[in-house]
């Protein structure tokens, strides 16, 4: 079946927090990572089973859900995971914000990198914990962890490093090789790691592949917490479902322990969702990943062609990270809000200078967004 990712939608009225922001404004979104596609017509019939069957009680996970994720994560890495690792929860902001609560003593840092996915900079704050973050560095027109800081930084009273992976703004595929330093640098310093890999599925170069953080060894296994969901690679961000794999027992009692009584359990569309969408929708998501591959291409070259601005290559998300400080501008997202786009500012990602665009539209779409940014900046 082919599937139509060039229909234009209208999300208007329908209390988009992506689209409402610019109501009544010519201002074309492509700020919060959410595309504008409709999911994949098998979750669609599966929701709507739901709502004919007529009743919204409370659900338990299906044996079947954990089956097919089990099945999925031994497929996609050779990961072999238990079911009793799995443990459902209802975002993966959630996820960030348990693993901050629970792991580390209350005088003990917790250390990630920038620039980062906002709520990695403000979920240490939210439990009371001091944050201490690492700018990655450009490495062959591809952002990279920074180690030696990093070890630096692992010494001094550190409990937990929270790790994005893939990287969200800058779409870094890790290699195993990083990924095995970072482990071994965590575990030297008695560090457990909280592995994001929300976007793992959105691999767009075909020489890469995404390699789960716990997968890599037995060691990588005992310190890490991952983070997933179904909830980007299907475009179901508001159904609120996602999943952490904690292998180790010690550890995945304690984030389990936290999450008593304050997190509620994944609803019953959610959970239906996630289930149609990992066992009948792969040939959906080889096809999404095809019109993103080029959507991602048009968006390099044409921002790299751009008066003071640049883009390395973009090896994974549907998520271009920016960088306009040579364009001058003091306000780069209110400079392209009154161009007609809008995107993220880089200040919250912990990085001045730089907007992130989301490319997970209609190719019309960012076509005439991509016009709109160009004749701006020809302005200047």
């Amino acid at each position: 079946m082919k599937y139509n990712f060039d229909e234009i939608i209208s999300r208007e009225g329908t209390s988009s927090l992506k689209w409402e922001k610019y109501t009544g404004r010519d201002i074309l979104p492509m700020w919060v990572a959410d595309m504008d596609f409709k999911a994949p017509p098998q979750v669609l019939d599966t929701l709507r089973q739901s709502i004919e069957h007529g009743i919204l009680g409370y659900t338990t996970v299906p044996e079947t859900l954990n089956d097919v994720i089990i099945q999925k994560l031994w497929t996609l890495y050779n990961w072999k995971v238990k079911k009793e690792w799995i443990l459902w929860i209802p975002g993966v902001v959630c996820g960030l914000n348990i693993a901050c609560t629970t792991f580390g003593r209350p005088q003990d840092n917790v250390v990630t990198t920038t620039p980062i996915y906002p709520p990695f900079l403000s979920a240490p704050l939210n439990c009371g914990k001091k944050l201490v973050t690492i700018p990655m560095i450009d490495k062959n027109l591809r952002a990279t962890l920074d180690f030696d800081t990093l070890e630096k930084e692992l010494k001094k009273n550190s409990g937990l490093f929270m790790f994005c992976s893939p990287n969200n703004p800058c779409g870094t595929v890790f290699t195993k090789a990083e990924i095995s330093t970072l482990v071994a640098l965590c575990a030297a310093h008695d560090v457990i790691i909280c592995s994001d890999e929300i976007h793992s599925d959105f691999v767009l170069d075909k020489n890469k592949r995404h390699i789960p953080t716990a997968s890599i060894s037995q060691a990588a296994a005992r310190q890490t917490i991952t983070l997933m969901a179904p909830s980007k690679t299907y475009n179901i961000p508001g159904l609120g479902c996602s999943f952490a794999v904690i292998p180790d027992e010690r550890l995945r009692h304690l984030f389990e322990s936290k999450m008593q009584g304050l997190i509620p359990d994944v609803n019953l569309l959610g959970l239906f969702a996630a289930q149609a969408a990992y066992k009948e929708c792969d040939e959906w998501l080889s096809q999404l990943i095809v019109y993103l591959r080029k959507n991602r291409d048009m968006v390099v070259d044409c921002v790299n062609k751009m008066k003071g601005c640049r883009l390395n290559p973009v090896e994974s998300t549907y998520l271009a990270w920016i960088d306009v400080r040579d364009t001058g501008l003091e306000d780069p997202v209110g400079f392209f809000e009154q161009a007609g786009v809008g995107l993220s500012d880089g200040n919250y990602f912990g990085q001045k200078g730089f907007v992130r665009l989301n490319f997970g539209c209609p190719e019309s779409v960012l076509k005439e967004g991509l016009k709109r940014m160009t004749a701006a900046v020809k302005n200047l």
